[in-house]
C-alpha cells in the first residue's frame, strides 16, 4: 500500500488544455530553430541540458500516463539526455545549397514525426552543417502539451545568455500599446453605458459565430486550404523572410495602430494577393485566420521560471491563449486602391473581438463540453475549429539584444508549430531589429516561393502608402 501512494504522489494531473493537445485528435508540437554564427560544438550538450534545461520545469522530466477512464497524468521519470540528442548525418563535402536542402527536408520530416511515449516529450536536434543562413543549427522539439509558445520561450531563454554581457538579463519590446493608454481617457458614463450594450451584443454575435465555424461552417476550398482530410500528416514545407523592426514601427506610428495590427494586416494582404495569383476568383474567396491570443495578464515580459511556475504567478507557465477567429479580408477594389484597409480591418476586427467576452465564454464553453464528454470529445471540437478555418497565425516577442547558446553566437531564431489541420501556419517572432516570418505550409499543394514573394510584396505596398505624404482615407 506504501508503493502503491508513493506512486500515486509521483503522478501529476495534466492541465485541459494540455490534455487537448496530446489526444487521438490533436497533437501539436514546438520547433523552435537557432541559427548558429559558428560551427557547433555538441560536447557542450549534455552538460548545458543537464545542469541549465532539466532544472528550468519538473514537465521536462515527466512522460505522460493513461490511468482508468482515461484520466492523463504526469509522471515523473529518470531522464538520460543523450538519448534526446539527436545529430544527423549527411553527407561531407557537399556545397550550402546542397546542405540547405538537406537541412529543409529534415525539418519537414522532424514536422510529421510523433515523440514516442516512453520518454519526455521534448529533444534536442543539432544539424553541424553549414546553410545559407546559418553555420549550424539548432532545433528545439518540444510537445504543445507542455506549455505554450510564452512559457516554452521562457525556458528557451532561460538556457540563453546576453552576447555583450552574460550577467546581464535580457530585454524585450514592450506589451503595451501606445493606442491603449492613449484611450484610457477621455472617460464618460454614457459612453461606458454604449460600450457595455456594445459588448454584450458583439459576444453574443462572436459566441454564435465561433460555435458554428467550429461545427457546421466550413471556409471555402482555396490556394491555401486543400480540405484534405489528415493534412495535419502530410508533409510539410517551412519557408523564412525578414522583416526591419524599424520600418513596421514606421508603419505603427504614421497608422497610429499596433505592431501586431501592421503584421496582421500584412499577412492577410499577402495571402489574398498569393490566393488571387493562383486563382483569380479566390480573392474573394470566404478565408478565415485564427490569431492566437495570449491569456495571460497584459503587460509586463517574460517572466523568470520561478515566478512562473508559483500557484499565484501574474504571468504562469503552461497553455493560456485562445483564438480569435478572423475573417480575412477580400481583395476587392477598395482593398486595391487603399491596402492600409487591410491593416485597419484587421485592427477593428481583433480589437473587436479582444474587448468582447467571448474568448472567456469559449472556454467555459470548453469545460462544459470536457465535463459531459471528456478530453477527447473536446479535442475533436477544436480540432473542427482548426479544420474549418483557412490558416493559423501566432506570434511572440524576442529579446532586443543578441544572445548566444553555450558561448555560441546566435545569428537568428524562428519556430514553427506543425499539428494543426491546415494548409499553412504562419509564425513570428521578433529578434534584435528584425521580425522572422515562418510559413509552413503542405508540400506540393501550396508553393512556398511565390507565398514569400506575396508576403514581402504586401510589405512593401503597405510600407509606401504608410509613409506616402498625403495617405489615402482608411476608414
Amino acid at each position: 500500500m506504501e508503493f502503491e501512494h508513493e506512486e500515486e504522489e509521483a503522478l501529476q494531473p495534466m492541465s485541459p488544455t494540455a490534455e487537448y493537445l496530446k489526444s487521438s485528435a490533436l497533437s501539436f508540437m514546438i520547433l523552435a530553430v537557432l541559427e548558429m554564427e559558428i560551427p557547433i560544438d555538441d560536447t557542450l550538450a549534455v552538460p548545458m541540458l543537464n545542469d541549465v534545461f532539466l532544472p528550468i520545469n519538473p514537465r521536462f522530466s515527466c512522460i505522460m500516463v493513461t490511468q482508468n477512464k482515461g484520466v492523463k497524468k504526469w509522471k515523473k521519470v529518470e531522464v538520460n539526455v543523450s538519448d534526446h540528442i539527436i545529430t544527423p548525418t549527411f553527407k561531407s563535402g557537399m556545397s550550402v545549397e546542397y546542405y540547405d536542402k538537406c537541412f529543409n527536408e529534415y525539418l519537414s520530416n522532424l514536422a510529421t514525426q510523433q515523440f514516442p511515449t516512453n520518454k519526455p516529450l521534448w529533444e534536442l536536434h543539432i544539424i553541424k552543417y553549414p546553410t545559407k543562413n546559418a553555420a549550424g543549427n539548432v532545433i528545439f522539439k518540444l510537445h504543445h502539451s507542455l506549455g505554450d509558445g510564452y512559457s516554452l520561450m521562457g525556458a528557451l531563454l532561460s538556457c540563453l545568455q546576453r552576447m555583450d554581457n552574460p550577467l546581464l538579463p535580457l530585454s524585450f519590446p514592450s506589451r503595451q500599446s501606445t493606442s491603449r493608454r492613449t484611450n484610457a481617457r477621455g472617460y464618460s458614463v454614457f459612453g461606458s453605458v454604449f460600450k457595455f450594450v456594445r459588448g454584450i451584443s458583439y459576444t453574443a454575435y462572436d459566441l454564435c459565430w465561433s460555435v458554428m465555424k467550429s461545427s457546421l461552417i466550413e471556409d471555402d476550398k482555396s490556394p491555401i486550404r486543400s480540405n484534405e482530410d489528415g493534412v495535419e500528416f502530410l508533409p510539410m514545407v517551412t519557408i523564412t523572410t525578414t522583416f526591419s523592426m524599424d520600418r513596421l514601427k514606421q508603419i505603427k506610428n504614421k497608422l497610429k495602430v499596433t505592431i501586431n495590427d501592421v503584421i496582421t494586416g500584412i499577412i492577410f494582404s499577402g495571402t489574398r494577393m498569393y490566393m488571387q495569383k493562383m486563382s483569380q476568383e479566390s480573392g474573394v474567396a470566404n478565408s478565415t485566420a485564427l490569431v492566437m491570443l495570449n491569456t495571460r495578464a497584459l503587460g509586463g515580459n517574460y517572466k523568470s521560471i520561478k515566478e512562473m511556475i508559483r500557484p499565484d504567478a501574474e504571468m504562469p507557465w503552461g497553455n493560456r491563449f485562445a483564438f480569435l477567429q478572423i475573417p480575412i479580408p477580400k481583395l476587392t477594389k477598395s482593398e486595391l486602391e487603399n491596402p492600409l484597409k487591410f491593416v485597419t480591418n484587421a485592427r477593428n476586427m481583433i480589437k473587436r473581438q479582444r474587448n468582447s467576452a467571448t474568448i472567456y465564454l469559449t472556454g467555459q464553453l470548453l469545460s462544459i463540453m470536457r465535463k459531459l464528454g471528456g478530453a477527447e470529445a473536446t479535442a475533436r471540437y477544436i480540432h473542427g475549429t482548426l479544420k474549418n478555418a483557412s490558416m493559423s497565425i501566432s506570434n511572440l516577442m524576442g529579446p532586443l539584444e543578441k544572445m548566444s547558446l553555450a558561448d555560441h553566437p546566435i545569428k537568428g531564431l524562428y519556430f514553427v508549430v506543425p499539428g494543426p489541420p491546415q494548409s499553412i501556419t504562419v509564425t513570428m517572432v521578433s529578434y534584435v531589429e528584425t521580425l522572422r516570418i515562418a510559413m509552413t505550409m503542405e508540400k506540393d499543394f501550396m508553393d512556398p516561393d511565390t507565398f514569400k514573394s506575396c508576403m514581402e510584396h504586401a510589405f512593401e505596398v503597405i510600407y509606401k502608402a504608410a509613409l506616402d505624404d498625403s495617405p489615402p482615407s482608411t476608414t
